[in-house]
């Protein structure tokens, strides 16, 4: 049986990055190809995380595919029928704002929407710092888009970091199962 093929998007929650190449290393491991796609700060900062290069250079090696990072890189995804799904972890609060109002001006907020214009499925890996902020709205409004699921999420601090929500990157291999058939993973707040 072959398995499904995987977008798997990574916005600039630079802290979140070796959860995310973590979980993008077992989908591969199980069968899955996954098409490594970065937002441009994703593919282009160095942070006290790691060297851009380096994380670019082992999600390549991961996937054994080149990460796309641009607009007219991402836009063939959804009319060459690319991916089954589309993976966005992390998904950032700036992402999270474009997706749910309908802003295309990044790698992934383009392979999000040339995705889902083919009315195939997206799971957002939440992490912000402001999601019980001023992302609360926009989370809001993607659980009642069409085709648009997550990943469970809870708070990481709530003393220190008061409004922050991080999603389980290790449920992301059973979330990509319930996505692909159009099911959400319950309680979607833990």
């Amino acid at each position: 049986m072959t398995k499904a093929t995987i977008g798997f998007a990574m916005c600039g929650s630079f802290c979140t990055f070796s959860k995310a190449l973590l979980q993008m290393e077992k989908l591969v491991d199980k069968g899955y190809k996954v098409i490594p796609i970065m937002s441009q700060n994703a593919y282009s900062t160095d942070t006290r995380f790691g060297k851009a290069e380096d994380i670019v250079k082992r999600a390549e090696e991961i996937t054994g595919e080149k990460v796309l990072h641009t607009v007219t890189q991402t836009e063939p995804i959804g009319p060459k029928q690319m991916c089954d799904l589309l993976v966005v972890a992390p998904c950032t609060g700036n992402t999270l704002a474009k997706l749910s109002l309908g802003v295309t001006d990044t790698s992934v907020t383009m392979a999000a929407k040339s995705h889902l214009r083919i009315l195939r499925p997206v799971l957002l890996c939440v992490a912000t710092n402001d999601a019980l902020g001023a992302s609360a709205q926009n989370i809001g409004r993607l659980l009642n888009t069409k085709n648009i699921y997550f990943v469970p999420m809870k708070q990481d601090d709530c003393i220190k970091k008061p409004n922050s929500l991080v999603a389980d990157f290790e449920r992301i291999e059973k979330c990509v199962e319930y996505a692909l058939n159009k099911e959400q993973v319950q309680p979607v707040f833990e």
